[in-house]
């Protein structure tokens, strides 16, 4: 068995996405702080961090565009654990349902790998990223796929102000996971997938240690 990270480590002030805040990471109570609140040399270590939910790799729920749409806290387990995986490799900038084509993606996590990850906390991430199209997004819907995954900015064309894919899967109750690295480790299939995200209130969105399992 081999385990494969396959989440961005979240660091202060990096920016995950365009517009939106990096996270804020700091003492609540700093080590030597916290010297003299206990028996002999004896410290610890508060942290506190700040930040949007949509940072680093991270996780959407349907709350997350739609107001009647199951949130964090309401996501059953295996709708983001052990899930049979499926790698899908693509180079193209719009990728369309016949990228998929032919695949069973029923029932799997379809991951998109693009290799835009290797742009990462770069300017060139943030813009002319590739993304699925609403036929492709309708596509996975209909064939039954679990879950989608993307390496890259934003599972949606950003350079508009539609975002389909979002709607078309979030509505169908499929989760998105966006900003995705390292999927060139993982074979095209013959693995499982992992992104379960802290059960959370009236929240749509937040980070995930996302990691395939390999056997063999």
């Amino acid at each position: 068995m081999r385990l494969v990270e396959l989440n961005h480590v979240i660091e202060a002030g990096m920016v995950t996405y365009k517009g939106l805040p990096g996270p804020v990471i700091c003492d609540y109570l700093a080590r030597e702080a916290s010297r003299g609140l206990y028996a002999g040399d004896t410290t610890f270590q508060i942290g506190k961090i700040e930040m949007v939910s949509n940072t680093g790799t991270y996780l959407d729920t349907p709350f997350h565009r739609y107001a009647d749409g199951a949130d964090l806290s309401c996501v059953p387990l295996d709708a983001v654990t052990q899930l049979p995986g499926l790698v899908v490799r693509c180079d193209a900038l719009a990728i369309g349902p016949e990228v998929f084509a032919g695949r069973d993606v029923a029932g799997r996590a379809v991951l998109v790998h693009t290799g835009w990850d290797r742009h990462w906390r770069s300017d060139a991430y943030l813009s002319g990223h590739p993304f699925l199209t609403e036929a492709a997004a309708l596509y996975l819907r209909d064939a039954g796929a679990a879950l989608v995954g993307i390496d890259s900015h934003n599972i949606d064309d950003t350079s508009g102000n539609a975002r389909p894919v979002h709607s078309v899967l979030l509505r169908a109750g499929v989760p998105i996971v966006e900003h995705l690295t390292n999927l060139g480790q993982l074979p095209e299939d013959g693995f499982v997938f992992n992104a379960p995200p802290p059960r959370v209130k009236g929240m749509g969105t937040f980070p995930v240690r996302a990691h395939a399992v390999i056997s063999g």
